[in-house]
């Protein structure tokens, strides 16, 4: 019988909620990697005060097993003209799996949301969206936001500013 790869990587993956345990030289080599996604496994090295080989193992291990998501690159959002910036707040009218699940497959689909967030209090859904000016706020929250089933009340906040921003979560 053949094994299957998949199956047992996934097998020894910890769920999304369960932590994994990190020591200091994993979170110096996460610490970096933050700080710059483009950072070779040698510079890593040399500034961990580790050889090449296990600071590769220890970036594969926090990538199977979920500690690290992804790379990415962070845009500055007025130079490729997406200079405004809402904050949604959405309630639906019905709260039940089925509506939940569509209202959230719907928000996967609309590019102008950047993130999304299920939340408490008198709203269910927090929403940041980009894009380029007003008249373009307007189009989206008319055309296709206000298009979607289930919405009961939006309400739009307008970042004017941005104090902090960051996606770094070990210092």
């Amino acid at each position: 019988m053949q094994k299957d790869p998949e199956k047992e990587k996934s097998a020894t993956r910890p769920s999304a909620e369960e932590p994994v345990t990190l020591d200091e030289k994993d979170k110096a080599i996460l610490r970096l990697l933050q700080a710059d996604a483009k950072i070779t496994v040698r510079e890593i090295a040399a500034r961990v005060h580790l050889s090449t080989t296990p600071v590769h193992e220890r970036i594969k291990r926090m990538e199977d097993t979920g500690v690290i998501l992804q790379y990415a690159t962070l845009v500055n959002h007025s130079k490729v003209k997406k200079g405004l910036m809402a904050i949604c707040y959405v309630s639906l009218k019905e709260h039940n799996k089925k509506s939940g699940a569509k209202f959230i497959k719907t928000i996967h689909e609309l590019t102008e949301v950047t993130e999304c967030f299920i939340i408490s209090g008198e709203f269910d859904f927090l929403l940041k969206v980009v894009v380029e000016n007003m008249d373009a706020y307007y189009d989206f929250h008319v055309n296709k936001l206000g298009q979607v089933e289930n919405i009961g009340h939006v309400q739009s906040t307008f970042v004017m500013g941005v104090v902090k921003q960051t996606h770094q979560l070990v210092y």
